[in-house]
């Protein structure tokens, strides 16, 4: 962004106790051009579930602003939805607002925000119903409905939260043709975000020196697009082989001066562009990549695990680890949570706090550091973190640890990630089956934590491959440090939990229980010979229910099961939608969806497996009285073997 552009970033409070984002006398018109009011319950619901999410005393963005400033007014032209949803939403707070939203051309609009306070105090004789503008007044009921039935003491907690909220208005620079940035916005789906606004910020860093931030822009510019492989993003050939070296499968050197020597640098669009890159007249979208496979052409898509400003803080706790940076007062310095609502205010708390050896951070150091940082993780995210890959056959996606190299005619080639040490080139055996294991047991955590807020696994084994110098192409044991990560997992959040041999969780057990469990069930059938194996078709899905296999409320005659039913052999993870299907059906009506079964995690399989009829009993109470507990005493017992707890 150019600094003309960085120059006219504001941020905004949405409240501060006196006065809204709206009594500043600013005025806002919704231009012609953008489609009218639309929100509904989903985007209304999660604004409301975002600011309950605010911490007492901290930032939080909540979207960005696009702006031009005309005749006394402020033309939006990206971010409407939110401000008029703000709008909304702090009158039905009963916070006084001044009447400084409109919209150009729509009389019906313009009439309801006129008319806020008779709608929601029901002065039905007040309002003429046929100038009410339908969306705008739904929204109005939402935000009334979600709030209304709060108690006054909740509805003072949230006005306090909504005090940290803010909104970051950005002007475009003058003379931009607004209809053109509306489109392209329009096509490329989203707000310009905080990513965008940290990426001017960092650049404003190193505004003296115009080569370096044109390495910034083009290294940032080529990480900011999360799919597909970070090499392929920097469209100068002669600049991706300095970088990667000759294969394009070397880690990015660490020198900045390295960087200082590239040629003359072109700017190139970016899948998140920022403003001064969209309004350039040839700015277009770029289309998905093509790739040559068995001689035939065709499209190829790896997809991330995550987005970027989370990969950010990745990278930024990684960086404060591996420069041993720490605050100035000892506070903490890094967020928990990989919160990207406070992506902006995490960049500023360490550059404005941290110290390294005593010393504070130079801003301008930083930016360069970080970048190069950036750069040489995400080289290493794609390479040794599972992505998924559609294709023409896998349509719906399937997990991938590939690496991407140059082939003899300098296209991408793509081959799994290689696991193996010096000595082991030539024994083929060894790299797909480490190789697969890593896949398996990083699915096993991704499908387990499910919210990229908690994915610090991702964070750990990025420390370990930044720091290792020698390991990160040779990586025989990395697979053991994956499963190091979910096994103390496991223990801290289910063993150090459950009382001594009491595993009664019931549907609060932990995912990752379940699913680090399929893991060493797979692990040890996998390592069968390959006409002994009854799960090499299983993979990891996202299994988001913990159910009861003999049910809490069974259907027909068959008894409840009081004091047994939440323990963790009758327990086992399932798709929502199967789920509904299982309802309250005892076992082996259960066992008879042979299909979904089959299709289910490992623990299901060998449930059903066991639910037979025996001793005289039916297969159901069979199950309820004898097999659960046996059942639960082996996978315990694998679970206690692998996590080293021994009985006392």
């Amino acid at each position: 962004m150019s600094n003309n552009t960085c120059n006219k970033i504001q941020e905004l409070n949405i409240y501060d106790k006196q006065k809204s984002l709206f009594d500043l006398g600013d005025n806002y018109i919704i231009p012609l051009y953008q489609r009218p009011y639309a929100w509904e319950d989903k985007e209304i619901t999660q604004l409301i579930e975002d600011i309950d999410d605010v911490e007492e005393n901290q930032k939080y963005f909540i979207g960005s602003l696009i702006v031009s400033q005309e005749d006394g007014y402020w033309e939006v032209i990206d971010g409407q939805q939110r401000l008029t949803t703000l709008f909304l939403l702090l009158n039905v707070l009963g916070i006084n607002t001044a009447k400084t939203l409109s919209f150009a051309c729509r009389d019906k609009s313009n009439y309801t925000l006129c008319n806020i306070e008779n709608i929601l105090t029901e002065k039905n004789e007040l309002i003429d119903f046929d100038r009410i503008q339908a969306n705008i007044n739904n929204g109005l009921k939402i935000l009334k409905n979600t709030l209304g039935n709060r108690s006054c003491e909740d509805k003072e907690k949230f006005i306090k939260k909504l005090t940290s909220v803010i909104l970051y208005r950005i002007e475009v620079p003058e003379h931009t043709d607004l209809n053109r940035y509306f489109e392209i916005m329009n096509t490329r789906g989203e707000q310009l975000e905080q990513h965008d606004i940290l990426k001017a910020s960092l650049m404003g860093y190193l505004q003296t020196n115009k080569k370096a931030q044109d390495i910034f822009a083009l290294i940032w510019d080529a990480c900011s697009d999360m799919d597909g492989y970070v090499q392929m993003h920097f469209k100068d050939t002669e600049i991706r082989k300095a970088i990667f070296s000759w294969d394009w499968n070397t880690i990015p050197p660490e020198s900045w001066g390295t960087y200082e020597k590239l040629g003359k640098i072109q700017p190139q669009s970016a899948i998140q562009p920022i403003i001064d890159n969209i309004i350039k007249k040839d700015f277009k979208i770029e289309e998905q990549e093509t790739v040559i496979r068995n001689n035939k052409k065709i499209k190829l898509q790896y997809q991330s695990i995550i987005e970027f400003p989370v990969f950010l803080l990745h990278c930024l706790k990684c960086y404060v680890s591996k420069y041993n940076v720490t605050h100035e007062s000892n506070e903490t310095l890094v967020y928990e949570l990989l919160d990207d609502k406070k992506l902006v205010e995490s960049f500023n708390r360490v550059i404005d706090h941290g110290v390294i050896n005593g010393q504070k951070i130079v801003p301008e150091d930083f930016s360069k550091k970080f970048i190069i940082l950036l750069l040489r993780m995400r080289f290493l995210f794609d390479k040794y973190i599972i992505k998924r890959v559609f294709d023409d056959v896998n349509v719906d996606g399937v997990w991938s640890l590939d690496e991407m190299k140059a082939s003899s005619s300098n296209t991408p080639s793509y081959s799994q990630t290689k696991f193996i040490d010096y000595g082991e080139w030539y024994q083929k055996d060894k790299n797909p089956k480490r190789n697969k294991e890593v896949l398996m047991i990083q699915s096993a955590l991704r499908v387990s934590y499910t919210s990229p807020k908690s994915m610090h696994w991702i964070t750990k084994l990025l420390e370990l491959l930044i720091k290792d110098k020698n390991k990160q192409a040779y990586m025989s044991g990395f697979c053991s440090s994956v499963e190091t990560i979910a096994r103390d997992a496991v223990i801290t959040v289910f063993f150090n939990k459950c009382p001594k041999n009491s595993y009664m969780m019931g549907v609060n057990t932990p995912h990752i229980v379940f699913n680090y469990l399929d893991y060493l069930l797979w692990k040890d059938d996998f390592n069968k010979d390959l006409k002994s194996r009854k799960y090499q078709d299983f993979v990891f899905e996202f299994r988001n229910s913990v159910e009861h296999w003999y049910p809490q409320n069974p259907s027909g005659n068959f008894k409840s099961w009081e004091d047994g039913k939440d323990t963790f052999g009758n327990l086992c993870l399932l798709q929502r939608n199967i789920n509904s299907q299982f309802s309250n059906l005892p076992p082996e009506a259960k066992k008879t969806y042979n299909e979904r079964i089959e299709k289910g995690s490992i623990k299901l399989r060998i449930m059903s497996n066991l639910t037979i009829p025996n001793k005289g009993k039916v297969a159901s109470y069979y199950w309820k009285d004898e097999a659960c507990k046996q059942h639960e005493n082996e996978m315990i017992k694998l679970l206690k073997e692998d996590c080293g707890i021994v009985e006392k």
